[in-house]
């Protein structure tokens, strides 16, 4: 067994619970919202503005994604015009640090991804 390989496999269920949680969090937008509300409390059209790229629909549906795993908290207040709000709960914020490492992890490595990359599709096939 590799070094690691129980971790993935440890609640005997092949690992289908561990590539759910990193189906959601490894997503294309996930990282990004997650870290954008780490500043605290946002609107919607403040969260849109500070993601470059995202679509409103993309927007919504990480938001609504992120609420029911638990990792956003979206509070809607009784105003007109009606405002809401969203924010990171406690174990959305747990993730930050591992993200970051993650991140990190990302930028120190990316020349050496891109130059890889570059070497297997220049190969002759």
């Amino acid at each position: 067994m590799a070094r690691y390989e129980h971790t993935c496999t440890i609640r005997g269920d092949g690992g289908r619970a561990i590539r759910a949680v990193l189906d959601r969090i490894c997503d294309k937008w996930t990282m990004l919202v997650v870290a954008t509300l780490d500043g605290g409390h946002m609107r919607f059209g403040e969260l849109h503005r500070h993601i470059p790229g995202i679509s409103q629909r993309m927007l919504t549906l990480t938001l609504r994604k992120l609420e029911r795993d638990g990792l956003v908290s979206r509070t809607a207040y009784a105003e007109v015009p009606p405002r809401v709000e969203y924010a990171l709960t406690a174990m959305g914020r747990s993730l930050i640090p591992p993200a970051l490492t993650l991140a990190g992890w990302a930028i120190e490595n990316n020349a050496a991804i891109e130059e890889s990359r570059a070497r297997y599709d220049d190969r002759p096939r």
